[in-house]
């Protein structure tokens, strides 16, 4: 078996692709429950996002497993094949543990360094966990991709160098709304924080990205309204941020105060329309306004950039980012080299681990029959021998079992280091062939422990 990556993201598909594929918490939930029935993928984890989605899968076989994962990410999504092929990447094997890990460490994000993909990561492995979706070989591997995210995040300066899709979209909007006749309350200043500082801001939604949106406007200083359409979640966010909650039925009406909008929901289509928009832009009397849609399906009708006074970034157009986008791009690029050192050493680490790893079922299975063997004749000799003294006997145990230890220790030892090494696997099927071990016996050594890894992703 072996670990298939298989997936479009913001790098090789356009933002309308990634609409047509977007899959929410119940839509992976779905894919996952389908997992036990495949022929070809033993083990499944989705990571769906804004700008991706993802299929990690443990295949029994390459192109059986790309056929089966490519049709399960279109029955889910509802996108023909047709149109998903030319934008799928394939990764496997080790490129696929790289990737992964690139992933998760912030490098192949839409805005490099940001650490939201780090939890999303984490929530992705945990619902595979819940679905009963995963197995040993992609624990090992969701365990080590979230320690190498959290060494990338804690070692170097990542985070400070890469920054979130909120505070990317405002760098974008905010200094042409400002060339339009910025109405807030700031005193000069061009950068986004100064243009921030003492505006009115509104923000649609109320979950992880809206709460990210709503915490950094409050932090630089503009006075925040959240509209969502739970009213208690909402309020939450509004009374944590020092702001003020609305209902969506008062989105409109707050359209006429506000400076900015940033929009993030989980809505399936559109909820700030172009009518409202216009109709909001024409009771504004000339006053700019900044709209910044973050949600994937969108949020707001694109055609409202061709409104005037209206300034609006999407998903779409923040892909498009250059280097003058980000700011400190020279430093940044120190960071990056460091991060892209540690996943390298730690791809090279989780191979090596991982070979180790495969040939530790086969050890166990025969130390486990040699354990049977010795019992077998130990029995055999009570038998034959019923008049000994149990002293005796004890000692003779013993004996046999030091001999059968020191027997196999050294080969066991050394099979171990030579399956670390690249082309290790062949030592693990020549022990098992030598010893014409059980197939079926070391298959239930190699089982996972779900309790147990559970354990270790709440650690993580």
């Amino acid at each position: 078996m072996s670990v298939l990556a298989i997936g479009v993201s913001h790098r090789s598909a356009p933002v309308e692709v990634l609409e047509s594929v977007a899959l929410d918490r119940p839509g992976v939930t779905k894919l996952l429950d389908d997992i036990p029935s495949s022929d070809e993928i033993a083990e499944a984890v989705v990571i769906a996002t804004c700008n991706r989605l993802e299929l990690y899968a443990d295949t029994a076989t390459f192109h059986g497993g790309i056929e089966e994962a490519s049709s399960l990410l279109s029955l889910h999504t509802g996108a023909p094949i047709e149109l998903l092929t030319p934008y799928l990447y394939v990764h496997y094997g080790d490129r696929a543990v790289s990737h992964l890990f690139h992933v998760v460490s912030g490098l192949d994000s839409m805005v490099v360094g940001e650490a939201q993909i780090l939890g999303q990561i984490r929530d992705a492995f945990r619902l595979a966990q819940t679905s009963g979706a995963t197995g040993r070989v992609l624990s090992e591997l969701f365990q080590s991709a979230l320690r190498v995210g959290k060494r990338a995040h804690a070692e170097t300066g990542i985070d400070a160098a890469g920054r979130s899709l909120v505070t990317l979209g405002l760098a974008r909007v905010l200094p042409e709304v400002a060339a339009e006749g910025w109405s807030a309350g700031q005193v000069g200043g061009s950068s986004w924080r100064e243009l921030v500082r003492g505006s009115s801001a509104l923000v649609i939604g109320a979950g992880s990205m809206a709460s990210l949106a709503a915490t950094t406007l409050h932090s630089e200083g503009a006075e925040v309204v959240v509209a969502n359409r739970t009213l208690s979640k909402g309020a939450r966010l509004a009374d944590a941020v020092e702001g003020r909650s609305v209902p969506m039925s008062e989105v409109a009406a707050a359209l006429d105060d506000v400076d900015l909008v940033l929009s993030c929901t989980g809505a399936a289509g559109v909820v700030l329309p172009y009518d409202t928009v216009a109709a909001a832009v024409s009771r504004r009397r000339g006053r700019p306004l900044a709209i910044v849609d973050l949600a994937l399906p969108r949020d707001v009708d694109a055609g409202v950039a061709d409104l005037p006074g209206v300034v609006f970034a999407d998903l779409s157009r923040l892909s498009t980012a250059s280097d003058d986008d980000v700011s400190d791009a020279r430093s940044m690029a120190g960071d990056v080299a460091a991060v892209r050192a540690i996943v390298t050493d730690e791809v090279a680490a989780f191979a090596t681990a991982r070979r180790a790893a495969q040939v530790a079922p086969t050890v166990v299975a025969l130390r486990s029959m040699a354990d049977d063997v010795v019992d077998a004749e130990l029995t055999r000799m009570a038998g034959r021998l019923p008049d000994l003294d149990e002293r005796t006997r004890a000692e003779v145990a013993r004996t046999v079992r030091r001999v059968v230890d020191k027997l196999l220790h050294a080969p066991t030892v050394r099979v171990k280091e030579l399956a670390a090494q690249p082309d290790g696997a062949s030592y693990e099927v020549a022990l098992r062939e030598l010893f014409a071990l059980d197939r079926r016996s070391i298959d239930a050594v190699a089982k996972p422990d779900p309790v147990a890894d559970a354990e270790r992703t709440e650690s993580s």
